[in-house]
């Protein structure tokens, strides 16, 4: 029998992790080109440079926040109103930051505030589903956060480089987010009060719209629609 000694044993463990984490994330990644590049695009053409876009790729890492903030610079927007709005459009993260904290109990708060780093709506829906389906540790979910992270930079910065030869618009990329996002939401509807709860939560965006200006609708909706999803499941309604 061949023995195997602790290093090569922590060096396997380490690519095990490595690969699973991979594994759930290449989606994500791959869904991020053309979103990436959609946003490269759209931000060369209100200004920046290469180099600006792939810094506030990596500082922000948050796509939604970034396609605003550049289409309010390219309204003229001051510092300050593009610096809130996009604060409370990711107030969001506190919500799916919330339902993530229980599982990285055994994570030490280096690791946690890099996990906390790399969340996005993307990876949240993936490592939330793994995280409650299966074995899945807090290291195979960073490696999910992270290269989602890598493949938004990356194809950030190309589109930066290549928008002065794509059209803004070209090919369907500006509906590639929202694509995304739908994906996102059938994946996680595994019975009718899941169903029901994103209904409502559609519904009440929709309505809150109407009503309130800025952006602060959706989150009162997510947090409306998830009370609502709660009272459900104890009232067992549904047969949840």
């Amino acid at each position: 029998m061949v023995n195997t000694s602790e290093p090569a044993r922590q060096q396997l463990a380490a690519t095990s992790i490595f690969k699973e984490g991979l594994k759930a994330g290449w989606p994500i990644c791959l869904g991020y080109l053309p979103i990436g590049l959609a946003f490269g695009v759209l931000a060369q053409k209100a200004g920046l440079n290469a180099f600006e876009i792939g810094l506030m790729s990596l500082l922000v890492f948050a796509g939604s926040s970034q396609f605003i903030a550049v289409s309010m610079l390219s309204g003229g927007a001051s510092v300050l109103s593009i610096v809130l709005t996009t604060f409370v459009i990711n107030l969001r993260h506190l919500l799916m930051s919330s339902s993530l904290a229980v599982y990285l109990r055994s994570a030490n708060k280096t690791w946690t505030a890099l996990f906390a780093y790399g969340v996005t709506d993307e990876s949240f829906a993936v490592n939330l589903t793994r995280f409650r389906d299966s074995n899945w540790d807090w290291r195979q979910a960073l490696v999910v956060n992270h290269s989602a992270n890598v493949a938004w930079i990356a194809s950030s910065v190309v589109g930066a480089y290549s928008g002065q030869f794509i059209p803004a618009g070209a090919f369907g990329i500006d509906y590639a987010l929202i694509a995304m996002f739908l994906c996102l939401l059938v994946f996680q509807l595994r019975g009718r009060l899941y169903a029901v709860t994103a209904i409502v939560a559609g519904s009440l965006a929709v309505l809150l719209a109407l009503l309130i200006p800025g952006n602060s609708y959706i989150v009162l909706a997510s947090v409306l629609a998830a009370t609502i999803g709660v009272i459900f499941r104890r009232k067992d309604i549904l047969n949840a």
